[in-house]
């Protein structure tokens, strides 16, 4: 089936780059990405070399040295190397599991190369490629337009400036990498790329954007410093004493580093960023991609999960089922005679290439129910994008004879504030949308205009409509989607659902689906009204939020934090991309999801199956508890360390020491590191 984005490419008579343009523009200008200032390599044995108990090594082996013990001084030195490779090699393995991670959630583009529309990573594109850009995705390199249709970007991330911009091939005509595309699509000559973009000389490109520490991460630093600054206290204390009973500097420094090296617990850091790599790794075989790795400890804390209806708990699959005409006063078939007057106005109102699952069921009727189809002989002269709250669109064709139709589809409630109608016929349209949304369905209200002449209002609201009817759609729900609800119920998570759908379809759907507090639903406009206090509490009361704009949804998620819950959020469209940010956990489809929901979230769903959510959080629980395990085991292993050191000391006994620094080291060699076994043991089970 031609999409859309054919058609636009067959009409602009571009044929792109070829395969040896590529190359040379690659040569000169480079690839689209930051190079890092330094090696990952060179960046690990900084660190390691930055480590307490390395430099509590080397200092012993230069005191084995300078006292004669040759020997010992050697094994210091092995220990040194055995040591740092450890770490290497612990950071390469994770590395590798990230690499692979990357991989998996590599940015795409669309480009036009030989003719042909190809999808490649972000990072191939290359200057003077013909980049496609369309609503949900982000934009991948700095470009110019060249051909667009209704084409909307969101410049805030440069410019600070919150409302879309319409860009086109004239004046405004420049894009930028980073950008949100809010609708329509564009092709885009590319003429920067990597660090020569805007983007990227200011140097806030998402790749260099840090996550903060979590929870444990930070109370895993906090205990490591306070146990470093422990062992140098302790380090003082024993230097002096023995020093004060021998007189010899070397041997009582030498005791003295090894009760600090009994201290330092540096197997844990290594232990914990092992975990969260290698449990990140592992989730991907179950088709949940962890983009940062930090979010497999907090899977394991969720205590609410927010998801969106459409494409979530339903199949994302819209038909076309009941149409209700305004004239006649009730609701007919979609193959009624009597509804195809409302079909064919809903038509278009609808692009003329549809990617919406509803616009492409209503082109598909009234191909099926026109004795002649018309779409070939009209062109689109005029466009009003979907905006409003709640809200609509309205498209403009007219045919060689100036015949024109102006036509209008949106949210019901949209299409009856700009419509002439009376007290009786609203009533009318009030009862047959309880009606229609109390069985389920999504229902659109349709409405027709009149424009004379070439002076179109700035606003659809301005025009005056005649209200025809409506079309109700129905996306059914999953067929597991009960399953998995019960499945994080029994896991003591709660469960709230964020929709920009109606109340009444929204109840239905989840009476269905037995959800939990199906008839406790708020709306967008009644939820923005309340303060942080109240808010607050209402988040708690209600479990369905419908007819929700960006805003509400975030002021949602950030009132669930704010409340001491660790939220996880699903979301696959623009209007999700605030909320997911806020969330702990966000979740973007993999197969449904838009290029910015899958770009901001810390977690991507590679069939579009919430139920592997379940195995997520139940895999998180598994190894945060075994993480536990192999501190605890950790700790456990240093306390008979620093006792046998330390009695000894305190009990004056004679010299020399049951313990040197080698054989610490050697202890700590042998006998801790085995705590990161405790990662074979997380096995994960089904939460049953």
């Amino acid at each position: 089936m031609r999409t859309q984005v054919d058609v636009i490419v067959e009409k602009s008579g571009i044929r792109g780059l070829t395969t040896a343009a590529v190359l040379e523009s690659r040569k000169r200008h480079g690839r689209n990405e930051i190079k890092e200032s330094k090696s990952h390599f060179l960046t690990v044995v900084l660190d390691v070399l930055k480590e307490p108990m390395l430099i509590l090594l080397v200092v012993a082996a230069l005191i084995y040295f300078l006292t004669g013990n040759t020997s010992d001084g050697i094994f210091m030195i092995s220990a040194i190397f055995m040591v740092t490779g450890i770490s290497l090699f612990q950071e390469s393995r994770s590395k590798r599991a990230l690499d692979k991670l990357r991989a998996l959630t590599q940015p795409l583009c669309r480009v036009i190369r030989d003719g042909k529309i190809l999808t490649i990573p972000k990072e191939e594109l290359v200057v003077a490629d013909y980049m496609i850009v369309e609503e949900g995705t982000s934009i991948p390199a700095d470009g110019r337009v060249v051909q667009s249709n209704d084409f909307v970007v969101n410049d805030s991330i440069l410019t600070g400036e919150s409302l879309p911009v319409e860009k086109d091939n004239k004046i405004n005509n420049k894009v930028f990498q980073g950008c949100l595309v809010s609708g329509g699509l564009a092709i885009c000559e590319v003429i920067a790329v990597g660090a020569a973009t805007a983007l990227g000389k200011i140097g806030k490109t998402i790749e260099s954007i840090e996550k903060g520490e979590t929870p444990l991460q930070k109370q895993i630093g906090n205990f490591v410093k306070k146990m470093a600054l422990a062992g140098i206290i302790v380090f003082l204390i024993v230097w002096l004493i023995n020093f004060s009973r021998s007189f010899d500097l070397l041997e009582s420094l030498l005791k003295a580093l090894t009760l600090a090296m009994s201290i330092l617990p540096e197997e844990i850091p290594v232990a914990f960023a092992t975990f969260m790599a290698l449990g990140a790794w592992r989730l991907t075989k179950l088709g949940v991609v962890i983009k940062n790795t930090s979010t497999v400890e907090t899977l394991g804390s969720a205590s609410i999960i927010c998801l969106d209806k459409t494409g979530t708990i339903t199949e994302n699959r819209m038909q076309l089922t009941k149409v209700f005409s305004l004239a006649t006063r009730s609701i007919h078939d979609k193959d009624d005679a009597r509804a195809h007057e409302i079909i064919t106005a809903a038509m278009w109102a609808s692009e003329p290439i549809p990617f919406d699952p509803m616009e492409a069921a209503l082109h598909e009727a009234y191909a099926r129910t026109s004795a002649t189809d018309q779409r070939s002989n009209f062109r689109m002269v005029h466009e009003y994008p979907l905006a409003g709250k709640p809200p609509m669109m309205t498209h403009v064709f007219e045919n060689s004879s100036g015949v024109r139709i102006v036509a209008a589809k949106g949210a019901p409630e949209a299409i009856v504030k700009v419509s002439r109608l009376t007290s009786e016929q609203e009533a009318s349209i009030t009862q047959a949308l309880a009606s229609l949304a109390g069985e389920g369905y999504r229902v659109l209200g349709v409405g027709v205009s009149k424009v004379e002449g070439d002076a179109f209002p700035k606003d659809q609201q301005q025009l005056s409509f005649s209200f025809l009817g409506l079309v109700a759609f129905y996306d059914p729900p999953k067929a597991n989607i009960t399953d998995v609800f019960n499945a994080f119920y029994r896991a003591g998570m709660q469960i709230k659902i964020i929709t920009g759908d109606n109340s009444a379809t929204t109840s239905t759907i989840a009476r269905q689906i037995n959800f939990a507090g199906y008839d406790k639903v708020i709306s967008g406009d009644e939820l923005i009204s309340f303060s942080e206090d109240i808010l607050r509490q209402k988040v708690m009361e209600y479990n369905i939020f419908t007819r929700m704009f960006p805003e509400a949804k975030l002021r949602i998620v950030n009132a669930l934090k704010a409340n001491g819950h660790v939220v996880a959020m699903t979301g696959d469209g623009v209007n999700d991309g605030p909320a997911l940010k806020a969330a702990h956990i966000s979740i973007a489809m993999g197969k449904k999801g838009s290029e910015i929901a899958k770009e901001v979230s810390s977690i991507v769903l590679t069939d579009d199956n919430l139920a592997r959510m379940i195995d997520a959080i139940a895999m998180g629980r598994k190894i945060y508890t075994n993480l536990k395990k192999a501190v605890q085991y950790i700790i456990s292993i240093h306390i008979p360390i620093i006792l046998t050191v330390f009695i000894p000391l305190v009990l004056g006994w004679a010299y020399p020491s049951v313990f040197t620094p080698v054989h610490v080291i050697f202890l700590e060699l042998i006998v801790a590191r085995p705590a990161l076994s405790f990662m074979k043991m997380s096995q994960w089970k089904k939460i049953q």
